[in-house]
């Protein structure tokens, strides 16, 4: 019988994490990126907002699996996006905002205390990614 209740209770923490509602009042706030940071639940950081440079930043994030827009637009000048994991679904929301000549990028984790590195690697990648199609076009 322990084992039935352990079981169910397991599967009802997962519904929830899968199912949770995402509050955009809560989640689709300013970065306030003040400067690259590392953080233990995130990332932030700041580019040069060229021309265009958040339209295509933008279409690399939506390109990107198991994400989508939470809220926002870049005519907006702000949009957040959840990412959930592939195999947990755990979400994690990276707001990206344009304010004035800057890009201001701010990834992190809704459940736990530490996202080891997943933000960092991710947001880091979406940058990579941004150079190469720079150097590119």
């Amino acid at each position: 019988m322990i084992f039935f209740v352990v079981l169910f209770a397991c599967l009802a923490i997962l519904a929830w994490i899968r199912l949770a509602p995402s509050d955009p009042a809560v989640w689709h706030v300013d970065p306030m990126v003040t400067a690259d940071q590392d953080l233990t639940d995130g990332v932030r950081r700041r580019i040069a907002a060229e021309e265009g440079r958040f339209a295509a930043l933008d279409a690399l994030i939506r390109a990107t699996p198991r994400t989508e827009v939470l809220a926002g637009s870049v005519a907006d000048g702000r949009v957040t996006y959840v990412t959930r994991s592939q195999w947990m679904g755990f979400p994690d929301y990276t707001t990206v905002q344009q304010v004035g000549g800057q890009i201001e990028i701010f990834g992190r984790l809704r459940f736990g205390t530490s996202d080891i590195g997943v933000n960092r690697k991710r947001v880091d990648g979406w940058l990579a990614a941004l150079r190469a199609e720079g150097a590119e076009g």
